[in-house]
């Protein structure tokens, strides 16, 4: 949630080969002992080991106006919601792909059920919190239609019908130089069809970036359906549910990793070419862990990893990203360290690489997950 910090987020378009120049966090140079990595060598790409900010920026362009000859325009549909209150039954005149639903009460006070279901599903676990109430966004199968249920004393229930796949095509300028070099490469906002659009509310972003140096990195899941045949449009659907049904204004975190390994880069931060980091090596904060955000960098692996663990080119980009970042900052994945929240002082003794559950009570990022990360520090810190 955002930076308050009270005490308790038919067809694809996925890209396979095209990565933006900046789209690579290289560890493009050995790091011997402590070392730490500067930004600049953090998002330097081999065709251009000495620049940090390449081609694209962190925030992309969401229409063809001002292409230049480094950018490629292409196509991604735009994303279609349509919002509803209250309980009962909702129309949509598109099928949707997801449902996000927010409410406040008991967090595990309401339920969802789509035609064809048996009953309703309860809207329990899943990743995002928020303060004093429930939310959920829950994979919808192409339906135009879905029922909200509250129970007890479940109040203020909100619900967005979320199709990220087969809206109208919307141009973006991707970067448009494969990069290929030693190291993590990620797709940039704009090449996963980011709408800057959605960080915006009355003219204003809704978020503004604020920096913090980094303590500590949170693996989380998304809990959305394993074997997604659109990775890039069910990120879409997180960002339109983080940013406008939770109102935080951005993708709650700093990167995703499907099941292919692919890496998308999350929230915005800023223009430089330095993904999640500003141009002095500062975090940009997120909104994954509520109350310990600032100076937690939030990793999340497409799918629901409670009873199977992530694939093994997920897990790999997550033990490569890991151990890129904590070079860039100098470190330990498997220390134990006492995060201190700098907006509010807040504490926790943590490991440094942990679970969402590590901070708050939550299942989350799954205890198949959760049983692999002692093997991911390790992995991280050699």
């Amino acid at each position: 949630m955002p930076e308050s910090e009270p005490a308790t987020p038919a067809h694809t378009h996925r890209r396979k080969r095209s990565l933006s120049r900046r789209g690579a966090i290289g560890a493009g140079v050995a790091v011997a002992g402590a070392a730490v990595l500067t930004p600049a060598v953090f998002a330097a790409t081999e065709s251009d080991p000495g620049s940090a900010s390449n081609a694209g920026s962190a925030s992309g362009s969401g229409s063809a106006s001002g292409a230049d000859a480094a950018t490629t325009p292409e196509k991604f549909p735009a994303t279609r919601s349509a919002a509803a209150t209250g309980t009962g039954t909702a129309t949509t005149s598109f099928a949707a792909s997801y449902v996000g639903v927010r409410w406040s009460g008991d967090p595990g006070g309401a339920g969802i059920r789509f035609p064809g279901d048996t009953g309703f599903q309860p809207l329990t676990g899943g990743c995002a919190t928020v303060d004093g109430g429930g939310t959920a966004l829950v994979a919808a199968g192409n339906a135009k239609t879905y029922e909200v249920r509250a129970q007890g004393a479940t109040t203020d229930v909100r619900s967005l019908a979320i199709d990220t796949a087969r809206g109208p095509d919307r141009t973006f300028q991707v970067p448009s130089q494969p990069t290929r070099v030693r190291g993590v490469r990620y797709l940039s906002r704009p090449a996963w069809g980011a709408d800057e659009s959605k960080r915006y509310k009355d003219g204003k972003v809704n978020s503004p970036e604020k920096y913090y140096a980094l303590q500590s990195i949170t693996v989380h899941h998304t809990d959305t359906p394993n074997g997604d045949p659109d990775p890039a449009a069910t990120v879409r659907a997180i960002y339109e549910y983080h940013a406008v049904t939770l109102d935080w204004g951005d993708i709650g975190y700093h990167f995703l990793i499907d099941e292919a390994g692919d890496i998308y880069e999350g929230r915005c931060s800023g223009d430089d070419g330095i993904p999640a980091f500003n141009p002095d090596g500062d975090l940009v904060t997120a909104f994954h862990t509520a109350g310990y955000n600032s100076g937690n960098l939030g990793i999340a692996l497409l799918g629901t990893l409670t009873d199977q663990g992530p694939t093994d080119a997920a897990k790999a980009s997550l033990t490569r990203l890991i151990k890129v970042i904590a070079r860039f900052k100098g470190l330990d994945p498997q220390a134990q360290i006492t995060y201190t929240n700098p907006v509010n002082g807040v504490t926790k003794t943590v490991t440094t690489v942990g679970g969402h559950r590590d901070w708050l009570q939550t299942d989350c990022p799954g205890q198949t997950m959760y049983d692999l990360l002692t093997e991911v520090r390790a992995d991280a810190a050699r």
